[in-house]
């Protein structure tokens, strides 16, 4: 491993879409970062992949979508909501410079954001792990201890550390992190990727009980997933992912299963049993939390993407401001945009819904969509950056 300094303005742990992102945005601030990963560059990971209107905005506002487009993820131009066999297909309209969502395979999208962190100064490593965090005699986490592949030991002190480690987050274990708000419910999701499906936008089909989506991404592949209640992926999915996966699709469209069975059947099928969401404290002293790490949400809604850039911008604006006060102004915004998308996906996934319930709660998740957008774009109007914005209600329903 390349020597590292001994100290650093910020260590960020993790290097997937929200840790990248953070620790871009702060070395473009003219901070010293570094940016570290257990894992390997380039490694693939359980995903939605989707990018919802406000993730493919932030890569605009960025200065990245255009790199993104060259890694060739298809444009996806509409979505379809098939509600029984009540088709609704919007378009995605062109504002704000997207004119597109994209579902880039995380294998293009998080060394995109690793290697634009290091573009902008950050020093970037994969393969050393977290080994344990340093503290002050006032308790005030003031570094961390990194162990490299070899297990040789490395002390880094830093101004503030940033777990960006998924759910399961080691920063937050070690932080002591609580967990302040979660979710009652979670569904259990069996996707794979299939070659031959035309790209007819992203596809969302909903049935009560049961979902499934089509969602193109990168080298002509479409990721389908099937999704019912977690209950039913441990008493009768589990046990056999692929016969599982075919029922539920059949049960859910079966015009879509008919679709796929012209198509090439996947070589692996990816199974994820379910979790509950939760809302954990995200900053202390000399910490803070970002993406799946401080706020976790079921991927029926295939948000997470969307979300964690959002809150890397939340993250790096408040640790530039350099307080306290503004790592708790990020927590409560965070949380402020958040909350009705949260409970909103919470209800999906607990699959008690009719179909008239659930095309209510799209109307609704439409409408938070909108204003998480709305958010993003008034970041950089002094005096109201971070704040959530009003209603867009009248906004068509198509910024999923």
């Amino acid at each position: 491993m390349q020597p590292l300094n001994d100290r650093y303005d910020a260590v960020v742990v993790g290097a997937r879409c929200s840790g990248a992102a953070t620790a871009m945005l702060l070395a473009r601030r003219g901070m010293s970062v570094l940016l570290f990963d257990r894992d390997r560059r380039g490694a693939d990971t359980l995903s939605t992949l989707a990018l919802m209107r406000a993730g493919v905005l932030q890569l605009h506002r960025w200065g990245l979508l255009d790199a993104l487009r060259a890694a060739n993820p298809p444009a996806i131009r509409s979505t379809t909501f098939v509600y029984g066999d009540d088709a609704i297909t919007v378009p995605i309209k062109s504002r704000d410079g997207v004119d597109a969502l994209y579902a880039p395979r995380r294998t293009v999208l998080d060394p995109l954001l690793a290697d634009a962190a290091a573009a902008a100064g950050a020093d970037v490593h994969f393969g050393p792990r977290l080994a344990d965090v340093l503290r002050g005699a006032d308790g005030r986490v003031t570094g961390v201890v990194v162990e490299d592949r070899d297990r040789a030991l490395h002390t880094v002190h830093a101004g503030i550390v940033i777990g960006a480690d998924g759910l399961r987050s080691t920063v937050a274990r070690t932080v002591g992190a609580a967990t302040y708000h979660e979710g009652g419910h979670s569904c259990g999701t069996v996707y794979a990727f299939w070659d031959g499906l035309a790209n007819a936008g992203n596809r969302w089909y909903y049935r009560p009980g049961v979902s499934a989506g089509a969602i193109p991404t990168n080298d002509g592949a479409t990721c389908v997933f099937a999704a019912m209640p977690s209950a039913r992926f441990h008493d009768e999915i589990h046990a056999d992912m692929g016969a599982g996966y075919r029922r539920i699709l059949a049960e859910t469209s079966p015009a879509f299963a008919e679709e796929l069975s012209a198509a090439t059947p996947p070589e692996r099928l990816h199974g994820f049993p379910g979790q509950h969401g939760l809302m954990r404290q995200s900053h202390g002293p000399g910490w803070a939390l970002v993406g799946d790490a401080g706020y976790f949400k079921d991927p029926i809604t295939a948000h997470g993407i969307s979300d964690a850039l959002r809150d890397a911008e939340l993250l790096a604006r408040a640790v530039a401001r350099g307080t306290d006060a503004a790592l708790a102004d990020y927590q409560a915004t965070r949380d402020a945009l958040s909350r009705e998308l949260f409970d909103i996906t919470d209800e999906i996934s607990r699959f008690e819904w009719d179909l008239d319930r659930l095309r209510a709660l799209h109307v609704t998740l439409s409408r938070t969509m909108n204003d998480e957008v709305d958010a993003l774009l008034r970041l950089d109007a002094p005096g109201l950056a971070g704040t959530p914005a009003a209603g867009s209600a009248d906004r068509e329903q198509t910024t999923r």
